[in-house]
């Protein structure tokens, strides 16, 4: 147990997903770390759905594994189901996804913790900041302690001035009733930060026993072996289904009726809610041309009758989700063990951060996770894993970590927050990022592990395991390159087989393999390696080569968007100086204070010309830059 007044280097304050993984990074890198948490059972708790990944999340699941993280290794060892999405389009948006064991997933979680030697885990309140001159110097507790902390990363999730809702009854709260933190956003008031009032919300959880699944579509996982992390080899077989059924006609008619005791609509929620998962009764009305919505039932564990009502998240009051889910084929007679609502709760507005997740305002304070603005564990273990890399970096006087748009999901994730910011629960989709056929869920380790490694979250064997990766896979393109096959008997007939044009001359198997009916193994089958090649080799060796055309133009654009991220704005510029650029556009530099013309490009409301005229600005000097600044 931490002592008043005893020093660690970094504090994390909230244990969910984002915190567990800043705290880690953090001990990892070798700092002394302490985590703070209001409940010790509550820690890498999912308090809406109880699965990991799907599109683009799966994505950075991949990224925060590849960077030294813990949520892809602790999915793999707590799933009960794990498919692969989008299999039948290209790989850019294939997607891994896994149902989560809820309760086993956070005891492993909590498991990584405690045998973290550099942390301390303790069970407190927060309830202030320790700021002196502009500079955060740690913590006050609920029980009156006052820990130090060179650094402090703020991972409050949903918990700040938290406000359940189910029909007309609201009280404060955080998730699943839990302590809401009402002092702790008091005082972010109180040292000047800008919140917006923003809203999520969880369906009902129903009991297994009363619910007929021979009415439902059996959706089982992959028979093919899975996994987030690179370091996992032992899999999980037995694998439980999940089930999907329909809304019909009948439920969105209760629905309908039911709508002036929907508190969205009769002005209960003020908050803004996440435009991408909106409530069952969102979708009646925004929808109401669809005749049926899914509705996907999910175990919530092996060792529980409780079901996850996946696509009806409601705050309509309790006795009317009990009516809804009796209209749904499959469910006449289900009983509902817990009720749907909404919760409300202040974020930080994250154009406040730097892209190191250091706050503007208060020097070495990181925030990470929902209290940014996000929706989603996997946006918030992301932004965990950067905020605890770089408040790790900040004790050791290194420069922070930021990864560019370029080089992973995580990077378009931060750059969004911190450069647009976001008026809505902001979630991480793949048209968000621009080089997604770069950015894909296959190649996260060859993006991102030698970062991983260099701050001192990969281990030396690992790191071995991964160059010899790395290196197999160019022998082998650099194989297909130099190899050609002759149009004998045996090859077109294999060619014929497969459905493949016959060959006119000798062609290397480098452009062989780039025909969309040629798969690998064919290349293997016309003219094999000397050594088994493994199939993680294999499948990078295929995709590089077939994309090739695709990759190298993506390439091309990243180069081209690099000169402009490489040509930095001073310190010394002064907006409010610059004279000819709009009123819009000073107003929003001024708020982000972008660190590149790069980054100002993105920022709504500058245009070219505001651009151009900043570049003179620079390139002269500032006109009235004061001497020797």
């Amino acid at each position: 147990m931490p002592t008043s007044g005893e020093k660690f280097d970094v504090i994390v304050i909230g244990a969910g997903h984002a915190g567990c993984e800043a705290a880690l990074a953090a001990a990892r890198m070798g700092c002394s770390t302490l985590l703070l948490t209001l409940s010790l059972d509550t820690i890498a708790y999912m308090p809406c759905n109880p699965s990991v990944g799907g599109p683009a999340k799966g994505h950075v699941v991949r990224e925060v594994d590849a960077l030294g993280g813990e949520m892809g290794r602790n999915i793999d060892k707590t799933h009960i189901q794990m498919r692969m999405l989008n299999t039948g389009k290209g790989p850019a948006v294939y997607a891994l996804r896994a149902q989560a064991d809820k309760v086993l997933y956070q005891q492993e979680m909590k498991k990584a913790l405690e045998n973290e030697p550099n942390l301390v885990l303790h069970q407190n309140m927060v309830e202030k900041l320790l700021v002196e001159n502009g500079v955060c110097q740690g913590v006050v507790t609920r029980t009156g302690a006052t820990l130090y902390g060179t650094t402090v990363v703020l991972t409050t999730g949903t918990y700040l001035r938290g406000k359940i809702i189910i029909g007309d009854l609201t009280y404060e709260s955080g998730p699943n009733n839990q302590q809401p933190a009402i002092r702790l956003a008091e005082n972010l008031h109180e040292l000047g930060f800008e919140t917006v009032r923003f809203k999520t919300g969880t369906p009902p959880r129903v009991n297994k026993q009363t619910v007929d699944t021979d009415q439902m579509e059996i959706q089982p996982g992959d028979d093919e072996p899975r996994a987030f992390s690179y370091e996992t080899t032992d899999y999980i077989t037995d694998q439980l289904p999940c089930w999907l059924t329909y809304t019909n006609e009948n439920t969105h008619q209760f629905i309908r009726d039911n709508l002036h005791r929907a508190p969205m609509y009769s002005g209960t929620i003020e908050g803004q809610g996440p435009r991408y998962c909106p409530s069952i009764e969102d979708k009646i009305v925004r929808f109401a041309d669809k005749n049926r919505h899914q509705i996907f039932l999910e175990p919530e564990g092996r060792h529980t009758l409780e079901m996850y009502v996946q696509g009806l998240s409601t705050s309509l009051p309790e006795e009317v989700q009990q009516a809804i889910l009796r209209t749904i084929d499959g469910m006449e007679n289900v009983e509902m063990m817990r009720t749907g609502y909404a919760i409300e709760y202040d974020a930080i507005v994250p154009t406040q951060l730097w892209p190191s997740l250091e706050t503007k305002r208060v020097e070495n304070l990181f925030t990470a996770g929902q209290i940014n603005g996000t929706s989603g564990y996997e946006e918030a273990a992301a932004q965990g894993i950067m905020a605890g890399i770089n408040a790790a970096r900040k004790v050791q006087k290194k420069d922070p970590v930021i990864l560019d748009r370029s080089q992973a999901y995580i990077g378009v994730l931060i750059d969004d927050l911190v450069t647009k910011g976001t008026n809505e629960p902001y979630r991480l989709l793949t048209s968000r990022a621009e080089y997604r056929l770069l950015l894909r869920h296959d190649n996260a380790d060859l993006r991102l592990t030698d970062i991983g490694y260099e701050v001192g979250l990969i281990t030396e064997e690992r790191y071995r395991r991964f160059t010899r990766k790395r290196e197999a896979i160019e022998k082998e393109i650099g194989r297909l390159r130099e190899t050609k096959v002759k149009p004998s008997p045996e090859v077109q007939s294999l060619l014929r087989e497969i459905g493949s044009s016959e060959l006119d001359n000798a062609v290397e198997l480098a452009k062989l393999i780039k025909r969309p009916e040629i798969k690998y193994e064919h290349i293997q089958q016309l003219a094999p390696a000397e050594e088994p090649i493994a199939s993680d080799v294999a499948e990078q060796v295929e995709i590089q080569l077939k994309y090739e055309g695709y990759i190298k133009k993506s390439l091309q654009q990243v180069d081209k968007m690099r000169k402009m991220e490489n040509k930095q704005i001073p310190k010394w510029v002064d907006y409010d100086q610059i004279k000819g650029i709009s009123m819009e556009a000073r107003e929003k530099l001024n708020q982000v204070r972008p660190l590149s013309i790069g980054q100002a490009s993105r920022i709504s409301g500058v245009n070219p010309s505001d651009l151009s005229i900043l570049l003179v600005y620079i390139e002269q000097g500032g006109s009235h830059r004061v001497s020797g600044s």
